[in-house]
Protein backbone atom coordinates (compact mmCIF):
# COMPACT_ATOMS: atom_id res chain seq x y z
CA UNK A 1 0.00 0.00 0.00
CA UNK A 2 1.10 3.42 -0.69
CA UNK A 3 0.58 6.27 1.65
CA UNK A 4 -2.04 8.23 0.82
CA UNK A 5 -5.36 7.25 -1.80
CA UNK A 6 -5.25 3.69 -2.17
CA UNK A 7 -4.21 1.90 -5.23
CA UNK A 8 -5.48 -0.44 -7.86
CA UNK A 9 -3.20 -2.64 -5.89
CA UNK A 10 -4.55 -2.29 -2.70
CA UNK A 11 -8.42 -2.76 -4.26
CA UNK A 12 -7.04 -6.02 -6.14
CA UNK A 13 -5.35 -7.67 -2.88
CA UNK A 14 -8.77 -7.12 -0.79
CA UNK A 15 -10.44 -9.13 -3.65
CA UNK A 16 -7.94 -11.73 -3.40
CA UNK A 17 -8.44 -11.70 0.27
CA UNK A 18 -11.52 -12.96 -0.31
CA UNK A 19 -11.34 -15.80 -3.23
CA UNK A 20 -8.86 -16.72 -5.21
CA UNK A 21 -10.02 -15.66 -9.11
CA UNK A 22 -9.12 -14.93 -12.77
CA UNK A 23 -7.58 -12.44 -13.76
CA UNK A 24 -10.50 -11.32 -15.88
CA UNK A 25 -13.19 -11.54 -12.89
CA UNK A 26 -10.56 -9.16 -10.88
CA UNK A 27 -10.24 -6.55 -13.32
CA UNK A 28 -14.34 -6.30 -13.26
CA UNK A 29 -14.62 -6.58 -9.72
CA UNK A 30 -12.12 -3.38 -9.70
CA UNK A 31 -13.94 -1.92 -12.26
CA UNK A 32 -17.25 -1.96 -10.72
CA UNK A 33 -15.92 -0.94 -6.94
CA UNK A 34 -14.64 2.35 -8.72
CA UNK A 35 -17.59 2.71 -9.98
CA UNK A 36 -20.51 2.27 -7.55
CA UNK A 37 -18.11 4.60 -5.77
CA UNK A 38 -17.87 6.99 -7.86
CA UNK A 39 -22.08 6.78 -7.59
CA UNK A 40 -22.58 6.56 -3.92
CA UNK A 41 -19.63 8.56 -3.02
CA UNK A 42 -18.81 10.44 -5.91
CA UNK A 43 -14.87 10.62 -5.76
CA UNK A 44 -12.85 7.21 -7.01
CA UNK A 45 -12.27 4.49 -4.55
CA UNK A 46 -8.89 4.30 -6.68
CA UNK A 47 -7.15 6.73 -9.61
CA UNK A 48 -6.39 4.34 -12.01
CA UNK A 49 -8.18 4.67 -15.08
CA UNK A 50 -10.04 1.79 -16.86
CA UNK A 51 -9.55 1.03 -20.71
CA UNK A 52 -12.57 -0.19 -22.94
CA UNK A 53 -11.08 -3.23 -23.95
CA UNK A 54 -11.87 -6.31 -25.66
CA UNK A 55 -13.27 -8.29 -23.06
CA UNK A 56 -14.57 -5.27 -21.14
CA UNK A 57 -13.06 -2.77 -18.92
CA UNK A 58 -8.98 -3.42 -18.12
CA UNK A 59 -6.30 -1.22 -16.11
CA UNK A 60 -3.54 -1.67 -17.53
CA UNK A 61 -1.45 -1.76 -14.76
CA UNK A 62 -3.66 -4.38 -13.21
CA UNK A 63 -3.21 -6.08 -16.44
CA UNK A 64 0.75 -5.84 -16.84
CA UNK A 65 1.27 -7.35 -13.17
CA UNK A 66 -1.32 -10.54 -13.61
CA UNK A 67 -1.22 -11.07 -17.02
CA UNK A 68 1.50 -13.92 -16.30
CA UNK A 69 -1.45 -16.06 -15.10
CA UNK A 70 -3.44 -15.76 -18.02
CA UNK A 71 -6.45 -18.25 -17.40
CA UNK A 72 -5.16 -19.66 -14.38
CA UNK A 73 -6.48 -18.64 -11.14
CA UNK A 74 -4.65 -16.05 -9.12
CA UNK A 75 -3.85 -17.13 -5.47
CA UNK A 76 -5.97 -16.05 -2.85
CA UNK A 77 -4.16 -13.37 -0.96
CA UNK A 78 -3.00 -14.66 2.25
CA UNK A 79 -4.46 -12.08 4.86
CA UNK A 80 -5.82 -8.78 4.39
CA UNK A 81 -3.28 -7.18 6.21
CA UNK A 82 -2.29 -3.84 5.16
CA UNK A 83 -5.10 -3.40 2.98
CA UNK A 84 -7.14 0.24 3.86
CA UNK A 85 -10.06 -0.67 5.82
CA UNK A 86 -12.53 1.37 3.75
CA UNK A 87 -11.26 -0.29 0.86
CA UNK A 88 -11.74 -4.10 2.46
CA UNK A 89 -15.33 -3.27 3.18
CA UNK A 90 -16.08 -1.78 0.12
CA UNK A 91 -14.83 -4.64 -2.01
CA UNK A 92 -16.60 -6.99 0.26
CA UNK A 93 -19.73 -5.30 -0.94
CA UNK A 94 -19.04 -5.28 -4.17
CA UNK A 95 -18.31 -9.10 -4.07
CA UNK A 96 -21.71 -9.79 -2.37
CA UNK A 97 -23.08 -8.10 -5.02
CA UNK A 98 -20.58 -9.52 -8.11
CA UNK A 99 -18.55 -12.13 -6.90
CA UNK A 100 -21.00 -15.04 -7.49
CA UNK A 101 -20.36 -14.46 -11.38
CA UNK A 102 -17.88 -15.63 -12.87
CA UNK A 103 -15.41 -14.15 -15.32
CA UNK A 104 -17.52 -14.33 -18.83
CA UNK A 105 -20.79 -12.94 -16.68
CA UNK A 106 -18.97 -10.00 -15.85
CA UNK A 107 -17.75 -9.21 -19.44
CA UNK A 108 -21.29 -9.93 -21.02
CA UNK A 109 -22.57 -7.54 -18.09
CA UNK A 110 -19.79 -4.87 -18.79
CA UNK A 111 -20.33 -4.95 -22.32
CA UNK A 112 -24.09 -3.74 -22.08
CA UNK A 113 -23.47 -0.85 -19.87
CA UNK A 114 -22.80 2.75 -21.20
CA UNK A 115 -19.56 3.74 -20.06
CA UNK A 116 -17.96 0.82 -22.15
CA UNK A 117 -20.00 1.17 -24.81
CA UNK A 118 -19.20 4.82 -25.12
CA UNK A 119 -15.55 4.44 -24.86
CA UNK A 120 -15.94 2.06 -27.19
CA UNK A 121 -16.91 4.29 -29.84
CA UNK A 122 -16.67 3.00 -33.44
CA UNK A 123 -14.54 -0.03 -32.51
CA UNK A 124 -15.47 -3.26 -33.81
CA UNK A 125 -15.99 -5.78 -31.51
CA UNK A 126 -12.47 -7.45 -32.12
CA UNK A 127 -10.28 -4.07 -32.41
CA UNK A 128 -8.22 -3.00 -29.77
CA UNK A 129 -9.19 -0.24 -27.69
CA UNK A 130 -7.11 1.97 -25.68
CA UNK A 131 -10.23 4.69 -24.99
CA UNK A 132 -10.07 5.76 -21.20
CA UNK A 133 -13.69 5.22 -19.24
CA UNK A 134 -15.12 8.37 -18.18
CA UNK A 135 -15.70 8.21 -15.05
CA UNK A 136 -18.37 10.89 -15.13
CA UNK A 137 -19.79 8.65 -17.50
CA UNK A 138 -19.60 5.33 -14.90
CA UNK A 139 -20.67 7.96 -11.95
CA UNK A 140 -24.17 9.08 -13.68
CA UNK A 141 -24.90 5.45 -15.46
CA UNK A 142 -24.17 3.28 -11.79
CA UNK A 143 -26.17 6.52 -10.19
CA UNK A 144 -29.11 6.10 -12.86
CA UNK A 145 -29.08 2.21 -12.34
CA UNK A 146 -29.43 3.17 -8.25
CA UNK A 147 -32.06 5.19 -8.65
CA UNK A 148 -33.93 3.14 -10.78
CA UNK A 149 -33.87 -0.16 -8.77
Amino acid sequence: MTAGKPTIFDLANAFLSIETMSHKKLQKLCYYAKAWHLALYNEPIITEPFEAWVHGPVNRELYGTYKQYGWDDIPKAESSEGIPSDVLSFAQQIYASYGALDAYDLEVISHKETPWIEARGACKPWEGCSVIISEDTMRDYYRSKRANG
